[in-house]
């Protein structure tokens, strides 16, 4: 069994040494282990450190392209370079790579596709108070939007199997720790969660500048996935709120009509119909959006059965 751990980079050269140090030599189950390196447009030397570690892979982009592109790219070349197990290790030192057999060992026991490292971040020291609340309010949220149970939503230390890296498809340019929680929620992914160790990281976060940031980017995500393989139920439920404001504004048409008989108060009448329209309008949108998700479904299950034939012919 082949593992492969790859480590998107911007500009690590500083923590690579030490995390490739604690990188598993050996482990159980495992036959071949390698490493590979996404250097998303470093000008530190990243790559040219990663060389001198002895790392055989290295993808160099020319320019940043987002951890969300750095990690799909890590995730299609992991396959073809023949993983049956990948795992996904920032660059940045945070997690100890001497998790990574606690943490590829639901696979290896084929107890599960995809395993998130818990971080526990009610018990992390280097978390404020602030930050801790956010990520057990996110990690609810999304746990409701994916119908999973992952405590740690943001957590990027994962590990998955060829078959669930084979499912993955990634769009957002933000981040992939909550689009591929969604989508193994959707796909009906067996999913885990192991407790890994977290270190403070003294640099600030690349991904984002402000936690209002962050928060925004998030949200967005959450809701654009979601309505992605869920848009009749996201398109009905505003539907249904708009017919209710267009319901109040017709019952006080009729309140105003039956007790000031004196009173036409057209105006009602006229705005509740418009709502009701428009209330139906988006019930069709979210039909027709129902329609193009059921195709999407389609394309990725056409797309996981041509990755899974490239693979096959490269061997």
């Amino acid at each position: 069994m082949k593992l492969i751990i790859q480590i998107p980079c911007l500009n690590e050269a500083l923590s690579l040494p030490n995390l490739f140090a604690e990188i598993p030599k050996k482990i159980e189950g495992i036959k071949i282990i390698e490493t590979l390196v996404i250097d998303d447009g470093s000008t530190d030397g990243t790559s040219d450190i990663a060389k001198s570690l002895g790392v055989r892979h290295i993808l160099k982009s020319t320019s940043p392209r987002g951890l969300a592109k750095a990690f799909m790219t890590g995730i299609d070349t992991s396959l073809k370079l023949g993983a049956d197990i990948i795992v996904n290790l920032d660059g940045d030192g945070q997690y100890d790579p001497r998790d990574i057999p606690l943490l590829i060992a639901p696979i290896i026991n084929k107890k599960a596709d995809m395993v998130v490292g818990n971080r526990e971040v009610e018990k992390l020291k280097h978390f404020s108070f602030i930050k801790k609340n956010l990520q057990k309010l996110g990690s609810f949220i999304v746990q409701k939007f994916s119908n999973t149970k992952i405590p740690d939503v943001t957590s990027g230390f994962r590990a998955f199997s060829k078959e669930a890296a084979l499912s993955i498809n990634v769009i957002s340019d933000f981040t992939y720790t909550i689009e591929t929680l969604i989508q193994a929620g959707a796909q009906n992914v067996s999913l885990a969660h192991v407790p890994v160790k977290s270190r403070a990281v003294k640099r600030k976060s690349r991904l984002f500048r402000t936690i209002h940031e962050y928060i925004m980017k998030s949200v967005s995500t959450m809701v654009r996935i979601y309505t992605m393989y869920k848009p009749l139920k996201v398109f009905t439920t505003i539907s249904l709120l708009v017919f209710g404001v267009g319901v109040i504004i017709f019952a006080r048409f009729l309140y105003l009509r039956t007790l000031t008989p004196e009173v036409r108060p057209i105006q009602h009448l006229i705005a509740a119909a418009f709502i009701f329209v428009f209330s139906f309008q988006i019930f069709l949108i979210g039909l027709l959006a129902d329609l193009i998700s059921a195709n999407r479904k389609l394309s990725e299950s056409i797309l996981k059965k041509v990755k899974r034939l490239e693979l096959s012919q490269k061997r």
